[in-house]
């Protein structure tokens, strides 16, 4: 017997809305932000939205965690403890949290999962979390699949998160502390102010430019859709898409593209089977490209890879359409496969590596019509960065999910019977006591036409077996009346047989993997301090937040600005014109020094 596993596609909500849509697009989980203390300090939701959320996606097995990720200040642990109960009694799933100090307040029995602000790399840090009681483990996304097979191999048991798509920080989660040092807004408190996607000059020790004004820190956008299936047999068992703070469009076309790429797989592959219930149908083609992108990379999902990065802009370039022609008159031809639409955004990147963009007023053919002629190169690409046509199609309602159940009406002693059983084998039975009476015509696709409508219920009618002796006549309208008494009594057999995980927290004292931890472990209050104690660190230095280090490395990054000027002297071995230490100079006279470490082939930023 085939051993299986469960398979979570992980969607992003920064509200209600978004989080209904997503599970109408075939999210088996979201996550959304708690009313307080979530990594996104912009999307946070009240209780009664989260509870809103939690009952609709219920109705579809579908599970939603809360974000309480932030690390947490000493004052903040009572209301955290009473956040965490109210979000526990309507029905939360899972809390996504990265402070140790929750796991020492008086808890409910609501599983914990590791966020990725934990900075989980390596088997050692997972085998850890899982033996203190966390039912998931978010990890860095910076593993390769090496890295997650070896993770998965020592933790077996252990479901691992891992992203697919979306945003990239440059820094590991957890271990960014330059919005913190520059601006006073800390990346583990959600307020993370964007350092990343700054220009920057890069100077060396003489202070020769090395390259001026670009986004040397910001990346490009992860997509993993074609890596799907080599996640899942490398132990990833969560498939997580990044965006609390993207609109609704983007949610509903990623999760949906991703839907489809992972039903495709879960049909060859009888080991990996869905987590939740219901089958999502779409009145658009998902393109992963009509969303918010900076252009996408695998990121170190192969190893080491030089188009990581997005050195001209940190915004959104979106699909490549073709190439600009001629310019003439108040119109630009245009050389490309791909049609553009009235309405359309168009960008491109200019002679000085800038940014530019126009807005198209009309189209004929292979010409634009700007609203104003923009200054353009012939040959230069040209990029879809708002399609209008497929902007207005996401606008409307473009899913719905269905739950497939069988139907059957049969006949009883004292009048008829109907049953009603879906998918996962929850029943729901109805009698209706009425005197039999023969009918003057045939019957059944008469009643099995009104078994079908099942209208705006989340489910839908895969077979109807209608059993009578004889042919028997049942009004239209009272038949009605069964079906829809029978569905909100299948409705409310859902509700109850749902299978909410219960997690009790018990204290542990087996080792952490180190014994002293400086301001990297974040360690904010005295709850969280206790944990490690408990767990075998002697010496504990206070998160950054709470106490700066002079000299602290603010960055920790895979990104190699080395590398990707094709100096690195272990993967390229080519020696560098150019005098070290380099520096980052920022265009408001900020100066951050980089270090480079070969032995963990990391690049670290420090001030000057």
């Amino acid at each position: 017997m085939i051993k299986q596993r469960k398979i979570e596609l992980l969607a992003p909500a920064k509200n209600l809305e978004c989080g209904m849509e997503a599970i109408n697009h075939g999210a088996d989980a979201v996550y959304i932000g708690a009313p307080k203390f979530g990594a996104r300090a912009a999307a946070v939701n009240s209780l009664e939205d989260i509870e809103a959320l939690v009952n609709y996606a219920h109705l579809y097995n579908v599970r939603i965690y809360v974000t309480v990720n932030t690390v947490l200040k000493e004052e903040e642990l009572k209301e955290t403890e009473e956040m965490i109960h109210a979000l526990h009694r309507v029905g939360v799933d899972a809390l996504i949290v990265q402070d140790m100090g929750i796991t020492k307040l008086n808890l409910p029995p609501i599983p914990l999962h590791a966020s990725t602000q934990m900075d989980n790399r390596t088997p050692e840090r997972v085998k850890f979390l899982s033996e203190a009681g966390f039912k998931q483990v978010v990890l860095a996304r910076e593993l390769s699949l090496r890295e997650i097979a070896k993770i998965h191999q020592t933790c077996p048991d252990v479901p691992l998160e891992v992203f697919v798509h979306g945003a990239l920080c440059v820094s590991y989660s957890g271990q960014c502390y330059v919005s913190q040092a520059c601006f006073g807004r800390s990346a583990n408190r959600g307020e993370c102010a964007q350092f990343c996607r700054l220009p920057f000059s890069m100077v060396d020790a003489d202070g020769k430019v090395i390259i001026k004004e670009k986004h040397l820190l910001s990346l490009k956008d992860l997509n993993q859709s074609d890596e799907l299936e080599q996640l899942l047999d490398a132990g990833a068992s969560s498939l997580k898409i990044e965006g609390r703070l993207k609109d609704v469009s983007y949610v509903k076309n990623v999760t949906a593209a991703y839907r489809q790429k992972l039903d495709a797989i879960l049909a060859r592959r009888p080991e990996y089977v869905r987590a939740s219930s219901g089958k999502s149908r779409f009145t658009f083609t998902p393109q992963l490209d009509k969303s918010f992108s900076r252009g996408f990379t695998h990121y170190f999902l192969h190893g080491r890879d030089n188009g990581v990065h997005s050195f001209d802009t940190p915004k959104s370039l979106g699909e490549e359409m073709g190439t600009m022609k001629e310019a003439r008159g108040n119109y630009i031809t245009v050389a490309g496969v791909k049609s553009f639409n009235n309405g359309d955004g168009v960008c491109y990147i200019d002679e000085q590596g800038r940014l530019q963009g126009f807005r198209i007023n009309r189209v004929e053919a292979n010409k634009l019509f700007p609203q104003e002629m923009p200054k353009i190169k012939p040959r230069t690409p040209l990029y879809r960065n708002y399609d209008q046509e497929f902007e207005k199609l996401l606008s409307h309602k473009s899913a719905e999910r269905k739950i497939s159940i069988s139907v059957r009406l049969t006949e009883n002693e004292s009048g008829f019977s109907l049953s009603l059983t879906d998918e996962d084998g929850n029943n729901a039975i109805l009698a209706l006591a009425r005197e039999k009476e023969l009918a003057r015509t045939p019957q059944t696709e008469n009643l099995r036409s009104q078994l079908l409508k099942l209208g705006n219920t989340p489910f839908e009618a895969q077979e109807v077996e209608i059993e009578f002796a004889d042919n028997w006549f049942l009004p239209a309208s009272v038949l009605a009346d069964l079906r829809r008494q029978a569905v909100e009594k299948l409705l409310s057999v859902r509700t109850t047989n749902y299978q909410q995980e219960v997690a009790v927290w018990k204290p542990t004292t087996h080792a952490y993997p180190q014994t002293a931890l400086t301001y990297l472990g974040n360690v904010m209050n005295t709850r969280a301090a206790s944990f490690y104690q408990e767990h075998g660190v002697q010496q504990i230095a206070p998160a950054y937040e709470k106490e700066p280090v002079k000299d602290a490395v603010l960055m920790f990054c895979k990104h190699c600005l080395r590398y990707s000027m094709g100096w690195c002297p272990i993967h390229q071995r080519v020696r560098s014109p150019y005098r070290e230490p380099y520096y980052l100079l920022s265009n408001d006279g900020k100066r951050f020094r980089l270090e480079f470490d070969c032995k963990n082939c990391q690049m670290k930023v420090k001030t000057e």
